[in-house]
């Protein structure tokens, strides 16, 4: 789609082929992430660029005033199609991109690269929202920008991140986090937990549903069985015990038995510091990991700009860009968009095949 094209999907007087269009596309509902973050640049953006606009019928949920300051202070066009939050819970349905506007912010307030109370608050709303226009099946799926943690405990949200606010708001008892890309696709036992926690978080079954989920996902995503990795948690993966308190002989090795006997090919537990070298990681279509660095540190070095995090577990779809609100670079108009192109691609994607398998 030319550049041109896709300003115009934001005019109620687009011709009736372009309105076609977009009426065969999923929806995606955008959530504007922090306010004093990256999240709202990278918002309007994502609505200028043709590969996005081509990919979904996008439904920013944000703040119109604050999109229209943080436009004017980076340079970028201001959003053409506002929907009223309140319009669009009773049932108005933009049928091209749009921002479903919550208001819910005093947008000359707001201090760009700061933690504030009410930035939290807003992000959540935003979420819950999208949520809930999912669950009803009114968007196909949710791309999410980046919140501040910092933000939402000072608002008295009381999750840590995206990923246990989300389990919360769908009553889903197990969810875990992967991050994927071409190069690496890794997923997490443990979430948003100090490294103290991480071997009392562990469990037989937390080590075996998360590689169930992780299986599942990417036989979803490729079409066919994949074959998996599962990282130890301790040096060398535990040395036959010399390094940690067994972790690997109580919890890990007895969950890659059960997934095994669930028809799952699945080998490990390997070392951690060989597991992301090429000619191994190759071997796998994805990697399990037993806390959150373990699987981010690696994932980030090879595929920072475009991979995304999708939350897996959940009744919906739900994809995220893999990097926080960079409250250092917040309004400048230095954010670097293609994460959250990709959030936006793959939430459409998957988002469409959950339909068609529900259907089916």
């Amino acid at each position: 789609m030319e550049e041109g094209g896709a300003r115009r999907l934001f005019s109620s007087r687009g011709k009736e082929s372009q309105m076609s269009a977009t009426r065969s596309l999923p929806r995606v509902a955008v959530t504007m992430g922090d306010a004093a973050g990256v999240g709202p640049e990278l918002c309007l953006r994502l609505l200028q660029e043709p590969e996005a606009l081509g990919a979904a019928v996008l439904l920013v949920f944000g703040d119109a005033a604050l999109l229209r300051r943080v436009a004017r202070a980076c340079g970028l066009p201001e959003p053409g199609r506002v929907v009223a939050a309140g319009e669009f819970q009773q049932g108005a349905t933009p049928e091209g991109p749009a921002v479903v506007d919550f208001a819910n912010l005093d947008a000359g307030a707001v201090r760009p690269g700061q933690v504030q109370p009410e930035c939290g608050r807003a992000a959540y709303q935003y979420i819950e929202a999208a949520v809930k226009a999912a669950l009803e099946g009114r968007v196909a799926a949710i791309a999410t920008a980046p919140i501040n943690k910092k933000a939402l405990r000072a608002a008295g949200v009381p999750y840590p991140g995206h990923t246990e606010m989300l389990a919360a708001l769908t009553g889903s008892r197990r969810v875990c986090m992967m991050l994927a890309s071409e190069e690496l696709t890794v997923s997490m036992a443990t979430g948003h937990i100090g490294l103290n926690r991480v071997p009392q978080s562990l469990s037989v079954e937390r080590v075996r549903e998360t590689i169930a989920l992780t299986a599942g996902a990417v036989e979803r995503f490729q079409g066919r069985a994949p074959r998996l990795g599962v990282c130890g948690l301790n040096p060398h993966a535990g040395e036959h015990g010399l390094f940690g308190e067994q972790e690997e002989e109580r919890f890990i090795e007895p969950a890659i038995r059960a997934a095994r006997e669930a028809g799952i090919d699945v080998e490990g537990p390997v070392p951690p510091d060989t597991a992301f070298v090429p000619e191994r990681r190759r071997r796998w279509d994805a990697i399990v990991c037993m806390y959150h660095d373990q699987g981010h540190i690696p994932f980030k070095m090879l595929a920072f700009d475009t991979g995304v995090n999708i939350t897996l577990g959940l009744p919906l779809v739900r994809v995220s860009v893999d990097h926080g609100t960079a409250f250092d670079i917040a309004w400048t108009g230095r954010a670097r968009v293609r994460s959250m192109i990709e959030a936006v691609r793959w939430a459409a994607r998957l988002g469409a095949a959950e339909k068609a398998r529900r259907k089916s």
